[in-house]
Protein backbone atom coordinates (compact mmCIF):
# COMPACT_ATOMS: atom_id res chain seq x y z
CA UNK A 1 0.00 0.00 0.00
CA UNK A 2 1.12 3.61 -1.28
CA UNK A 3 2.28 6.01 2.21
CA UNK A 4 1.37 9.42 1.76
CA UNK A 5 3.25 11.91 0.90
CA UNK A 6 3.18 15.63 2.74
CA UNK A 7 5.20 17.72 -0.09
CA UNK A 8 7.24 20.98 0.34
CA UNK A 9 7.46 22.33 -3.13
CA UNK A 10 10.49 24.83 -3.88
CA UNK A 11 9.86 26.29 -7.23
CA UNK A 12 6.35 27.96 -9.21
CA UNK A 13 7.66 28.99 -12.17
CA UNK A 14 7.00 26.58 -15.23
CA UNK A 15 7.73 23.42 -13.97
CA UNK A 16 6.20 23.76 -10.85
CA UNK A 17 2.70 25.25 -12.18
CA UNK A 18 2.97 22.15 -14.45
CA UNK A 19 3.60 19.89 -11.89
CA UNK A 20 0.53 21.26 -10.64
CA UNK A 21 -1.62 21.07 -12.57
CA UNK A 22 -1.01 17.13 -13.20
CA UNK A 23 -1.22 16.22 -9.39
CA UNK A 24 -5.01 18.70 -8.88
CA UNK A 25 -6.36 16.29 -11.51
CA UNK A 26 -5.51 12.73 -9.94
CA UNK A 27 -5.59 10.80 -6.58
CA UNK A 28 -2.33 9.69 -5.08
CA UNK A 29 -2.57 10.40 -1.19
CA UNK A 30 -0.33 13.39 -2.17
CA UNK A 31 -0.51 16.68 -0.47
CA UNK A 32 1.15 20.15 -1.09
CA UNK A 33 1.95 21.97 1.91
CA UNK A 34 3.72 24.77 1.17
CA UNK A 35 5.75 26.43 -1.79
CA UNK A 36 8.89 28.44 -1.31
CA UNK A 37 8.87 31.15 -3.80
CA UNK A 38 11.15 34.04 -4.14
CA UNK A 39 9.12 36.64 -5.43
CA UNK A 40 6.23 37.41 -3.03
CA UNK A 41 4.61 39.73 -5.16
CA UNK A 42 3.84 37.73 -8.31
CA UNK A 43 0.61 37.47 -8.53
CA UNK A 44 -0.54 33.40 -8.11
CA UNK A 45 -3.14 30.88 -9.25
CA UNK A 46 -3.19 29.55 -5.74
CA UNK A 47 -4.24 30.30 -2.36
CA UNK A 48 -1.69 33.22 -0.65
CA UNK A 49 -1.36 30.96 2.78
CA UNK A 50 0.42 27.90 -0.02
CA UNK A 51 3.59 30.41 0.20
CA UNK A 52 6.58 31.21 1.58
CA UNK A 53 9.38 32.94 1.20
CA UNK A 54 11.28 31.48 3.89
CA UNK A 55 13.35 27.71 2.61
CA UNK A 56 12.96 26.43 7.13
CA UNK A 57 9.20 26.81 6.69
CA UNK A 58 9.39 23.38 4.54
CA UNK A 59 12.69 22.41 6.27
CA UNK A 60 12.30 22.40 9.14
CA UNK A 61 9.00 21.08 9.46
CA UNK A 62 9.01 17.83 10.44
CA UNK A 63 5.36 17.21 9.02
CA UNK A 64 6.70 17.43 5.54
CA UNK A 65 8.32 14.01 4.52
CA UNK A 66 9.39 15.15 0.65
CA UNK A 67 10.91 18.10 -0.49
CA UNK A 68 10.41 19.17 -4.47
CA UNK A 69 13.54 21.11 -5.44
CA UNK A 70 12.61 23.15 -9.06
CA UNK A 71 14.36 26.28 -9.01
CA UNK A 72 17.36 27.53 -11.21
CA UNK A 73 19.46 28.40 -8.90
CA UNK A 74 22.19 25.40 -8.85
CA UNK A 75 24.05 26.52 -5.75
CA UNK A 76 20.68 27.21 -3.73
CA UNK A 77 19.16 24.10 -5.30
CA UNK A 78 22.12 21.80 -3.71
CA UNK A 79 21.65 23.58 0.18
CA UNK A 80 18.14 22.85 -0.16
CA UNK A 81 18.72 19.03 -1.42
CA UNK A 82 21.67 18.47 0.67
CA UNK A 83 19.41 19.95 3.63
CA UNK A 84 16.73 17.59 3.20
CA UNK A 85 18.64 14.65 2.77
CA UNK A 86 20.39 15.12 6.18
CA UNK A 87 16.81 15.46 7.76
CA UNK A 88 16.13 12.27 6.06
CA UNK A 89 13.51 13.99 3.66
CA UNK A 90 13.18 12.47 0.60
CA UNK A 91 14.02 14.70 -2.48
CA UNK A 92 12.95 14.87 -5.93
CA UNK A 93 14.78 17.67 -8.16
CA UNK A 94 15.47 18.74 -11.44
CA UNK A 95 18.18 20.84 -11.84
CA UNK A 96 20.71 18.55 -13.45
CA UNK A 97 23.81 21.05 -12.89
CA UNK A 98 23.39 20.99 -9.34
CA UNK A 99 23.27 16.85 -9.64
CA UNK A 100 26.20 16.53 -12.50
CA UNK A 101 28.22 18.98 -10.17
CA UNK A 102 27.55 16.87 -6.44
CA UNK A 103 26.38 13.43 -7.51
CA UNK A 104 29.03 11.27 -5.60
CA UNK A 105 28.21 13.77 -2.91
CA UNK A 106 24.67 13.20 -2.50
CA UNK A 107 25.15 9.24 -3.31
CA UNK A 108 26.95 9.35 -0.26
CA UNK A 109 24.18 11.33 1.81
CA UNK A 110 21.45 9.09 0.48
CA UNK A 111 22.87 6.24 2.22
CA UNK A 112 24.23 8.14 5.24
CA UNK A 113 20.52 9.44 6.17
CA UNK A 114 18.49 6.56 4.46
CA UNK A 115 16.67 9.19 2.30
CA UNK A 116 16.25 9.06 -1.36
CA UNK A 117 17.29 11.76 -4.27
CA UNK A 118 15.12 10.73 -7.41
CA UNK A 119 15.43 13.19 -10.35
CA UNK A 120 14.26 11.38 -13.56
CA UNK A 121 13.10 14.99 -14.46
CA UNK A 122 16.81 16.25 -15.04
CA UNK A 123 17.39 14.14 -17.73
CA UNK A 124 15.14 14.67 -21.12
CA UNK A 125 12.11 15.84 -19.95
CA UNK A 126 9.22 13.27 -20.12
CA UNK A 127 11.65 10.55 -21.30
CA UNK A 128 12.01 7.96 -18.36
CA UNK A 129 15.71 7.28 -19.44
CA UNK A 130 16.92 7.06 -15.96
CA UNK A 131 14.70 4.85 -14.45
CA UNK A 132 15.26 2.49 -17.67
CA UNK A 133 19.10 2.55 -16.95
CA UNK A 134 18.74 1.90 -13.59
CA UNK A 135 16.23 -0.93 -13.69
CA UNK A 136 16.04 -2.43 -17.66
CA UNK A 137 19.70 -2.12 -18.29
CA UNK A 138 21.25 -2.74 -14.79
CA UNK A 139 22.78 -5.99 -16.33
CA UNK A 140 23.50 -5.08 -19.42
CA UNK A 141 26.52 -3.95 -21.69
CA UNK A 142 26.32 -0.72 -23.48
CA UNK A 143 28.25 0.22 -25.88
CA UNK A 144 27.19 4.04 -26.22
CA UNK A 145 24.45 6.06 -25.26
CA UNK A 146 23.74 9.45 -27.52
CA UNK A 147 21.11 11.61 -28.51
CA UNK A 148 19.23 14.88 -28.57
CA UNK A 149 18.97 16.08 -24.84
CA UNK A 150 18.11 19.39 -25.13
CA UNK A 151 14.76 20.50 -26.57
CA UNK A 152 15.80 23.88 -27.02
CA UNK A 153 18.63 23.98 -29.50
CA UNK A 154 17.08 20.79 -31.14
CA UNK A 155 13.67 23.28 -31.59
CA UNK A 156 16.18 26.27 -33.05
CA UNK A 157 17.81 23.87 -35.39
CA UNK A 158 14.52 22.84 -36.67
CA UNK A 159 13.47 26.09 -37.34
CA UNK A 160 16.02 27.45 -38.94
CA UNK A 161 16.45 24.26 -41.31
CA UNK A 162 12.33 23.55 -41.93
CA UNK A 163 11.32 27.17 -41.82
CA UNK A 164 14.47 29.12 -43.30
CA UNK A 165 14.36 31.14 -39.90
CA UNK A 166 17.40 32.99 -38.94
CA UNK A 167 19.61 31.77 -35.79
CA UNK A 168 18.21 34.85 -33.68
CA UNK A 169 14.66 34.55 -34.83
CA UNK A 170 14.14 30.64 -33.92
CA UNK A 171 16.07 31.97 -30.90
CA UNK A 172 13.62 34.68 -29.49
CA UNK A 173 10.63 31.72 -30.67
CA UNK A 174 12.32 29.57 -28.26
CA UNK A 175 12.60 31.67 -25.31
CA UNK A 176 8.96 32.98 -25.95
CA UNK A 177 7.24 28.91 -25.83
CA UNK A 178 9.30 28.84 -22.41
CA UNK A 179 11.77 26.21 -24.38
CA UNK A 180 15.10 28.47 -23.59
CA UNK A 181 16.41 30.92 -21.15
CA UNK A 182 16.66 34.62 -21.60
CA UNK A 183 20.41 33.89 -21.10
CA UNK A 184 20.58 30.58 -23.64
CA UNK A 185 24.04 29.93 -23.13
CA UNK A 186 23.41 26.50 -21.36
CA UNK A 187 21.42 25.50 -24.05
CA UNK A 188 22.95 26.33 -27.29
CA UNK A 189 26.02 26.16 -25.86
CA UNK A 190 25.85 22.68 -24.54
CA UNK A 191 26.41 22.71 -21.27
CA UNK A 192 22.81 21.33 -20.06
CA UNK A 193 22.97 18.57 -22.35
CA UNK A 194 26.45 17.80 -20.87
CA UNK A 195 24.89 18.07 -17.30
CA UNK A 196 22.20 15.61 -18.66
CA UNK A 197 24.96 13.40 -20.19
CA UNK A 198 26.63 13.08 -17.06
CA UNK A 199 23.85 11.97 -14.85
CA UNK A 200 22.90 9.51 -17.07
CA UNK A 201 26.79 8.21 -17.89
CA UNK A 202 26.97 7.48 -13.83
CA UNK A 203 23.62 5.25 -14.15
CA UNK A 204 24.60 3.92 -17.08
CA UNK A 205 28.46 2.49 -16.23
CA UNK A 206 28.61 3.15 -12.98
CA UNK A 207 31.35 6.46 -13.34
CA UNK A 208 30.86 9.96 -11.75
CA UNK A 209 32.56 12.33 -14.10
CA UNK A 210 33.18 15.83 -13.46
CA UNK A 211 31.21 18.06 -16.22
CA UNK A 212 34.30 20.40 -16.12
CA UNK A 213 35.90 17.17 -17.53
CA UNK A 214 33.65 16.44 -20.70
CA UNK A 215 34.34 18.49 -23.82
CA UNK A 216 30.93 20.81 -24.88
CA UNK A 217 31.04 23.25 -27.88
CA UNK A 218 27.43 23.99 -28.66
CA UNK A 219 25.03 25.54 -31.81
CA UNK A 220 26.39 29.26 -30.93
CA UNK A 221 28.42 29.54 -34.28
CA UNK A 222 26.29 27.70 -36.60
CA UNK A 223 25.75 29.79 -39.82
CA UNK A 224 23.70 29.50 -43.19
CA UNK A 225 26.86 27.88 -44.74
CA UNK A 226 26.72 25.42 -42.10
CA UNK A 227 23.13 24.57 -43.05
CA UNK A 228 24.22 24.36 -46.63
CA UNK A 229 26.97 22.17 -46.27
CA UNK A 230 25.01 19.88 -44.45
CA UNK A 231 22.30 20.08 -47.04
CA UNK A 232 24.35 19.64 -49.90
CA UNK A 233 25.57 15.91 -48.11
CA UNK A 234 21.75 15.44 -47.03
CA UNK A 235 22.64 15.59 -43.68
CA UNK A 236 21.13 17.31 -40.75
CA UNK A 237 22.50 19.01 -37.90
CA UNK A 238 21.56 18.01 -34.31
CA UNK A 239 23.25 19.29 -30.81
CA UNK A 240 24.25 15.21 -30.01
CA UNK A 241 25.95 14.36 -26.32
CA UNK A 242 27.48 10.85 -26.40
CA UNK A 243 29.08 8.12 -24.23
CA UNK A 244 30.82 5.60 -25.54
CA UNK A 245 32.51 2.02 -24.17
CA UNK A 246 36.32 2.44 -25.87
CA UNK A 247 37.00 -0.77 -24.10
CA UNK A 248 37.17 -2.72 -20.99
CA UNK A 249 38.85 0.09 -19.32
CA UNK A 250 37.93 3.45 -20.80
CA UNK A 251 35.14 5.34 -21.66
CA UNK A 252 34.65 8.62 -23.64
CA UNK A 253 32.25 11.62 -23.37
CA UNK A 254 31.51 14.42 -25.16
CA UNK A 255 28.74 17.00 -26.52
CA UNK A 256 29.09 18.18 -30.14
CA UNK A 257 27.23 19.16 -33.25
CA UNK A 258 26.77 15.96 -35.36
CA UNK A 259 26.31 15.88 -39.19
CA UNK A 260 23.29 13.02 -39.51
CA UNK A 261 22.73 10.80 -42.05
CA UNK A 262 19.11 9.83 -42.76
CA UNK A 263 19.79 6.18 -42.13
CA UNK A 264 20.14 7.82 -38.20
CA UNK A 265 17.37 7.54 -35.93
CA UNK A 266 17.80 11.25 -35.19
CA UNK A 267 17.19 12.66 -38.77
CA UNK A 268 14.01 12.45 -37.92
CA UNK A 269 13.27 14.34 -34.44
CA UNK A 270 12.58 18.02 -34.33
CA UNK A 271 11.49 20.77 -32.52
CA UNK A 272 11.34 20.73 -28.69
CA UNK A 273 11.57 16.68 -28.79
CA UNK A 274 14.25 14.77 -27.50
CA UNK A 275 15.39 11.34 -28.21
CA UNK A 276 17.98 8.59 -26.03
CA UNK A 277 19.53 5.85 -28.05
CA UNK A 278 20.78 3.59 -26.42
CA UNK A 279 23.55 0.54 -28.20
CA UNK A 280 23.54 -2.49 -25.63
CA UNK A 281 25.56 -5.93 -26.48
CA UNK A 282 22.53 -8.17 -26.19
CA UNK A 283 19.23 -5.05 -26.45
CA UNK A 284 21.27 -3.88 -29.53
CA UNK A 285 19.74 -0.60 -30.52
CA UNK A 286 16.76 1.18 -28.77
CA UNK A 287 15.35 4.66 -28.91
CA UNK A 288 13.60 6.44 -26.24
CA UNK A 289 11.55 9.66 -27.70
CA UNK A 290 9.57 11.96 -26.12
CA UNK A 291 8.89 16.09 -25.14
CA UNK A 292 12.26 16.66 -23.77
CA UNK A 293 10.57 20.69 -22.57
CA UNK A 294 8.10 22.15 -21.24
CA UNK A 295 6.40 22.42 -18.08
CA UNK A 296 4.08 19.71 -18.64
CA UNK A 297 6.17 16.76 -20.23
CA UNK A 298 9.30 17.82 -17.22
CA UNK A 299 6.00 18.31 -14.69
CA UNK A 300 5.14 14.27 -15.81
CA UNK A 301 8.70 13.40 -14.95
CA UNK A 302 9.06 14.97 -11.34
CA UNK A 303 5.38 13.05 -10.34
CA UNK A 304 6.79 9.76 -11.54
CA UNK A 305 9.43 10.23 -9.15
CA UNK A 306 6.90 11.56 -6.69
CA UNK A 307 4.82 8.95 -7.29
CA UNK A 308 7.50 5.89 -7.06
CA UNK A 309 8.18 7.75 -3.50
CA UNK A 310 5.33 6.21 -1.79
CA UNK A 311 6.41 2.83 -2.28
CA UNK A 312 10.06 4.01 -1.27
CA UNK A 313 12.01 3.85 -4.50
CA UNK A 314 15.21 4.71 -4.72
CA UNK A 315 18.28 4.32 -6.69
CA UNK A 316 20.54 1.54 -6.42
CA UNK A 317 23.35 3.10 -8.53
CA UNK A 318 24.82 -0.97 -9.06
CA UNK A 319 27.43 -0.40 -11.72
CA UNK A 320 29.02 2.27 -9.74
CA UNK A 321 28.93 0.06 -5.98
CA UNK A 322 29.84 -3.36 -8.41
CA UNK A 323 31.92 -2.32 -11.42
CA UNK A 324 34.22 0.46 -11.30
CA UNK A 325 36.52 -0.44 -13.96
CA UNK A 326 35.71 2.38 -16.41
CA UNK A 327 37.73 5.67 -16.84
CA UNK A 328 37.49 8.94 -18.69
CA UNK A 329 39.39 8.73 -21.54
CA UNK A 330 39.88 12.39 -23.10
CA UNK A 331 42.33 11.00 -26.25
CA UNK A 332 39.68 9.33 -27.99
CA UNK A 333 40.00 10.45 -31.90
CA UNK A 334 36.36 12.35 -32.94
CA UNK A 335 36.12 12.69 -36.60
CA UNK A 336 34.93 16.65 -37.32
CA UNK A 337 34.00 19.16 -39.73
CA UNK A 338 35.64 22.73 -38.87
CA UNK A 339 34.04 25.43 -40.74
CA UNK A 340 36.25 28.59 -39.87
CA UNK A 341 36.82 32.09 -40.63
CA UNK A 342 41.22 32.56 -39.97
CA UNK A 343 43.60 29.79 -40.78
CA UNK A 344 45.67 30.74 -37.98
CA UNK A 345 42.91 28.62 -36.23
CA UNK A 346 43.44 25.68 -38.39
CA UNK A 347 47.10 25.95 -37.85
CA UNK A 348 46.97 25.90 -34.31
CA UNK A 349 45.09 22.52 -34.07
CA UNK A 350 46.71 19.87 -34.17
CA UNK A 351 44.67 17.02 -36.71
CA UNK A 352 45.44 13.48 -36.25
CA UNK A 353 44.58 13.19 -40.53
CA UNK A 354 43.46 15.44 -42.42
CA UNK A 355 40.74 13.63 -45.02
CA UNK A 356 40.04 16.81 -47.29
CA UNK A 357 39.98 20.98 -46.77
CA UNK A 358 38.37 23.25 -48.92
CA UNK A 359 39.28 26.90 -49.23
CA UNK A 360 36.93 29.41 -50.90
CA UNK A 361 35.07 32.86 -50.74
CA UNK A 362 31.79 31.46 -49.51
CA UNK A 363 33.28 28.99 -47.11
CA UNK A 364 36.61 27.19 -45.70
CA UNK A 365 36.26 23.52 -43.80
CA UNK A 366 38.70 20.82 -42.87
CA UNK A 367 37.22 17.48 -42.22
CA UNK A 368 39.79 15.32 -40.27
CA UNK A 369 40.59 13.53 -36.83
CA UNK A 370 41.27 15.62 -33.90
CA UNK A 371 41.66 14.10 -29.92
CA UNK A 372 38.83 15.82 -27.71
CA UNK A 373 41.92 16.83 -25.22
CA UNK A 374 42.86 18.49 -28.06
CA UNK A 375 38.93 19.95 -28.78
CA UNK A 376 39.23 20.84 -24.81
CA UNK A 377 42.29 22.66 -25.71
CA UNK A 378 41.09 25.05 -28.28
CA UNK A 379 37.89 24.82 -27.47
CA UNK A 380 37.95 28.89 -26.81
CA UNK A 381 40.00 29.50 -30.07
CA UNK A 382 37.44 27.79 -32.01
CA UNK A 383 34.29 29.81 -30.72
CA UNK A 384 36.58 33.21 -30.64
CA UNK A 385 37.05 32.61 -34.33
CA UNK A 386 33.57 32.24 -34.86
CA UNK A 387 34.12 28.85 -36.05
CA UNK A 388 31.51 26.12 -36.11
CA UNK A 389 32.50 22.45 -35.77
CA UNK A 390 30.64 19.01 -35.99
CA UNK A 391 31.01 15.38 -35.52
CA UNK A 392 31.25 14.05 -39.35
CA UNK A 393 29.21 10.98 -38.56
CA UNK A 394 29.13 10.55 -42.56
CA UNK A 395 32.94 10.46 -42.51
CA UNK A 396 33.07 7.43 -40.37
CA UNK A 397 34.09 4.40 -42.77
CA UNK A 398 36.64 6.76 -44.36
CA UNK A 399 38.04 7.78 -41.01
CA UNK A 400 38.41 4.24 -39.82
CA UNK A 401 40.45 3.56 -43.02
CA UNK A 402 42.73 5.97 -43.05
CA UNK A 403 43.14 5.21 -39.12
CA UNK A 404 44.13 1.68 -40.46
CA UNK A 405 46.14 2.62 -42.94
CA UNK A 406 48.26 4.99 -40.45
CA UNK A 407 48.42 2.23 -38.23
CA UNK A 408 50.23 -0.07 -40.84
CA UNK A 409 52.77 2.32 -41.71
CA UNK A 410 53.24 2.83 -38.37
Amino acid sequence: MSKRLTIGLFGFGVVGQGLHDIISTKDLNIEIKKIAIKNPEKERILPEHLFTTNPDDILNDPDINTVIELINDADAAYEIVTRALRSGKNVVSANKKMIAEHLDELVNLQEKYNASLLYEGAVCGSIPIIRNLEEYYDNELLHSISGIFNGSSNFILSKIANEGLEYADALKQAQELGFAEKDPILDVGGYDPKYKLVIATAHAYGVFVKPEQVLNIGIQNFSTADLHFAQEHQLKIKLVPTAKKLDEKELALYVIPKLVPKSDFLYNVENEYNAVSVKAAFADQQLFYGKGAGGHPTGSAVLSDVAALRYDYRYEYKKYHHDRKLKLQNDHIIPVYIRYNNESLINNIHFEFIAEQHKSIELSYVLGGVKISELIAKKNDILNDGAFLAQAGALTEKFEELKRLKLEKA
